[in-house]
């Protein structure tokens, strides 16, 4: 293969992640089922009326504000923000209003421009997904997908299909959030139900480690998970998605690592602005 065609090979794939990047926390990576360890955390059984679920949160808030820069080993190739931008009124109920982006700089976007929006509509109160969009721009190729959960009725309005799917469930950027709040003990896992891009599966994120990382906005202690797709098939193990997070009531995200075919993506955060814990 020609010396050009590998570099492309590699921006490529970089840029494929700086724009999956709203989506990297627990649902882009295909490591297979992951069964329930005897140390499971789990969630309060479900009722199905959404208005019966309060969730503490006195992790974020609206003007919560992260900002990372991407990286394929050594070589930047953009930045992603992750912002709390609002509370809003969604379905009569107060909903956080999360704006993610995924731009590449402007060395790549010569040659392969991302410029990517993901938006989620977060119940402000039980911490569930009412409303899901993404828009992404990556080089030729763009998508728009846009879908509603009827958390009354258990249906996922996605396209032209209504899809069952379990109370409180997550999208891609709310299950995120939502682990934020929980209570994170090494050698312990946490199982959650997510739905995206038409499917509904579950995710077990487990609790690996503590961990002291040093990244551009600072130095944190942290604690490290990995999440593991849930599916039909043999027992795999691959590990391939770690998230660092601090190790305090924010467990706001410094760090990620995907591997990929050759090296490994990282996000690393570079500035941050705490939000307002709101009271409901």
């Amino acid at each position: 293969m020609p010396a050009s065609s590998k570099l492309q090979t590699i921006i490529i794939l970089a840029l494929f992640v700086v724009g999956m990047l709203p989506l990297f926390y627990f649902v882009t990576v295909e490591t297979g089922i992951a069964q329930a360890a005897s140390g499971e955390i789990s969630e309060e059984p479900p009722s199905g009326d959404p208005f019966e679920r309060f969730v503490e949160n006195v992790a974020f808030g609206t003007k919560e504000k992260l900002t990372f820069d991407i990286n394929y080993g050594f070589i930047n190739a953009g930045s992603a923000t992750m912002e709390v931008a609002r509370l809003i009124e969604y379905e009569n109920r107060p909903c956080y209003q999360v704006v993610t982006t995924a731009r590449s700089n402007s060395f790549f976007s010569t040659f392969f421009k991302v410029e990517d929006r993901v938006e989620s509509i977060i119940d402000a109160i039980g911490l569930f997904s009412w409303r899901f969009e993404k828009n992404l721009r990556e080089g030729g190729y763009k998508a728009d997908r846009m879908y509603t959960f009827d958390q009354r009725n258990g249906v996922v309005h996605y396209q032209n299909d209504t899809i069952p799917v379990p109370p409180f469930v997550q999208d891609a950027l709310s299950i995120l959030y939502y682990t934020r709040t929980q209570d994170l003990q090494v050698g312990k896992s946490l199982h959650l139900e997510n739905f995206t891009d038409g499917k509904q599966f579950s995710l077990e994120v487990k609790v690996l480690k503590k961990e002291v990382i040093k990244v551009e906005a600072g130095t944190f202690q942290c604690i490290v998970v990995e999440p593991l797709m849930q599916s039909v098939g043999v027992f795999k193990h691959q590990g391939n998605l770690k998230v660092w997070m601090t190790d305090d009531r924010l467990k706001m995200p410094v760090l990620m690592k995907s591997k990929v075919l050759v090296g490994s993506i990282s996000a690393e955060l570079t500035d941050y602005q705490l939000g307002e814990i709101e009271s409901f």
